[in-house]
């Protein structure tokens, strides 16, 4: 049997719930990141053209939220799924990417992601080692969401995890239209340039494991 692998992902980002929620209503397109605890020789990288969004609620810090997505903290803690388990509901494609050196360029993408000002300092300056991952993203809704097991290899501060299971992403609705996208686009890329082009990998059909 063949499989369209253009139709299923395993790659997941781990990102803080409220965000990814930010982002599942259009409210913002971008993520400022530097990498987590056990990244810290390497930092952060963007190393896959598309992914799942991994909510997370352990590190969320209401200080570290820019104001207007403060309130929504504990109503999402609220919603968190059972210990043990996970809710995939949203896969993002990478449409920009910039490796940011100057910390007074993101200033102007205040309204794109959804830090507060100090969050993104600290971030900037993490280490010292000054500088930040802007990835803008196209988000879509899963046709339905899968909850999957939360195995202990899930776990802990890194950015990128690898799913036991493929999840189903054919049919996936984008939460904004291209014209909406591109101006939000064109905001990032005013104020930090034309970023860096991702080189999207062919997704060729392959066989089924044990089918020719």
């Amino acid at each position: 049997m063949v499989v369209d692998t253009s139709l299923i992902e395993r790659t997941a980002l781990k990102e803080w719930a409220v965000l990814v929620d930010a982002m599942s209503h259009g409210e913002i397109v971008a993520m400022v990141r530097k990498g987590g605890i056990r990244e810290q020789r390497t930092g952060f990288a963007v190393r896959h053209d598309r992914f799942l969004f991994y909510p997370t609620f352990f590190h969320a810090n209401v200080d570290e939220l820019a104001p207007r997505f403060r309130s929504r903290l504990s109503a999402l803690d609220g919603q968190r799924p059972p210990d043990g388990v996970i809710r995939l509901e949203y896969v993002a494609d990478v449409i920009g990417l910039w490796a940011v050196s100057e910390l007074e360029l993101l200033r102007d993408i205040d309204g794109e992601h959804g830090l507060s000002w100090s969050a993104v300092e600290s971030r900037f300056h993490y280490r010292g080692r000054p500088g930040v991952q802007v990835v803008a993203v196209r988000v879509a809704r899963l046709v339905s969401p899968a909850v999957v097991p939360e195995i202990r290899r899930y776990q802990g501060c890194v950015s990128w995890v690898e799913l036991d299971q493929p999840i189903d992403v054919g049919g996936a609705a984008p939460v904004l239209d291209d014209v909406s996208l591109i101006t939000r686009l064109a905001v990032l890329r005013n104020a930090l340039g034309p970023g860096i082009t991702i080189q999207a990998p062919a997704r060729a059909e392959s066989s089924a494991p044990g089918e020719e």
